[in-house]
């Protein structure tokens, strides 16, 4: 399938799903409540990363652009209007980030309506058994351990076609000279998000084997919390999200 049929396919569905959580208010604020939940164990597991590291910039990029509980719909709209201009006019690193990065965001929808139907069926007791406990019985009842794998090898991907695209000739001055024609063509959101990653991953990558070492932090991390979600009993991972915010990750 063409990159742009791709893309556009992508949003479509992250639109559809995004209509699915809004047509009931219970299932809304439970979707909701799952996007903060998971942007404060993200924030949680990259804390010394993002505490003056030589990884922060990237790591507050993932947080904020891949990872975070923002609506991103202004940026899907602007991404789907210009699927065909980015498949004809950008080289072909840049469509095959585009793609990733459409291909990563329907994903992490669908699991997070799936959760949030879940979370929902915990919502009058939420009070009393905890967030964390909410959590991981969403997580559970969601299952499907292949899913989630998906999730962070797509993740894994975008960083790695970010930094392939630092090196791409010329796109540094091409990014720089879309600014203006972006904002007055209302794509304002797109533009920010191609520069802050291209200009992100070329400083990290300016030290050797830099990008691959955060790479594979964010791998490791990740690995080990969907193992432990996963895994065991369902109060061990309670207990394990619980611990999460104290724990430091630098020893491991």
């Amino acid at each position: 399938m063409e990159p742009a049929h791709i893309i556009r396919d992508a949003i479509a569905e992250v639109q559809r799903v995004r209509l699915e959580s809004e047509s009931q208010q219970s299932l809304f604020e439970a979707v909701s409540a799952v996007k903060r939940f998971q942007s404060r164990r993200f924030a949680a597991t990259y804390q010394d990363l993002t505490a003056g590291s030589p990884y922060q910039a990237a790591t507050q990029f993932f947080l904020s652009e891949l990872y975070g509980a923002d609506n991103y719909s202004t940026r899907d709209d602007q991404f789907a209007r210009i699927a065909g201009a980015i498949q004809r006019l950008l080289p072909k690193a840049a469509v095959a980030t585009a793609v990733c990065l459409a291909q990563l965001h329907v994903l992490t929808e669908q699991l997070d309506l799936a959760m949030g139907r879940a979370w929902s069926q915990d919502m009058e007791s939420r009070d009393s058994i905890g967030l964390s406990a909410c959590y991981v019985r969403a997580w559970r009842l969601t299952g499907d351990k292949e899913a989630r794998q998906r999730q962070l090898k797509l993740v894994l991907e975008v960083g790695r076609d970010l930094d392939t695209l630092t090196r791409t000739p010329g796109l540094s001055l091409l990014l720089k000279m879309m600014r203006r024609p972006a904002r007055a063509a209302g794509l304002a959101g797109l533009q920010h998000f191609l520069e802050q990653g291209f200009d992100t991953f070329e400083k990290m990558g300016r030290k050797k084997g830099a990008t691959e070492v955060f790479l594979r932090l964010i791998n490791h991390r990740e690995t080990t919390v969907i193992a432990a979600l996963f895994a065991g009993d369902a109060k061990d991972a309670v207990v394990y999200l619980a611990a999460m915010e104290k724990h430091d990750w630098r020893q491991s």
